[in-house]
């Protein structure tokens, strides 16, 4: 389904409404440019988990861990060259945590996910003017 965000604030709060409805263990796959609003959908799923902590990007890290009632791993893939590579990291190893995943540049490691990845794409609206297209694909009912 399509969601309009004319800001922060508003891709963060449908980041919350969406964590409210995944299960544990749910791998997110975001796609998207820079600057689209990856970090911020995902400061709003960690609150939406209960989660506690300033959220911020994962670029050099690879990934960051926040704790809370279901833990948020979020990992961003840019610096990687493969699946090969996330794997190495201990991938299975988060997956077997049973908290949620979210991955920023997840078609750099697309073998990694399978038919159960929660899908979110990250585009510019037709006109240009700041508001984004979040496209969120395998999370009924959005």
């Amino acid at each position: 389904m399509e969601h309009l965000s004319h800001s922060e604030q508003e891709t963060e709060q449908l980041g919350e409404q969406v964590a409210r409805r995944l299960p544990r263990g749910t791998v997110i796959a975001y796609t998207g440019e820079l600057g689209m609003g990856k970090t911020a959908f995902t400061r709003g799923l960690a609150r939406g988990l209960g989660c506690r902590g300033r959220v911020t990007s994962p670029t050099f890290t690879i990934v960051n861990e926040y704790e809370g009632d279901i833990p948020l791993f979020h990992f961003d893939l840019y610096r990687l060259g493969s699946s090969d590579e996330l794997f190495d990291i201990g991938w299975e190893d988060y997956l077997a945590r049973g908290g949620v995943c979210a991955v920023e540049w997840s078609e750099r490691a697309e073998d990694a996910f399978d038919g159960s990845t929660v899908r979110v794409d990250f585009r510019r609206g037709a006109q240009h003017d700041g508001w984004r297209v979040i496209t969120i694909t395998g999370v009924d009912g959005l």
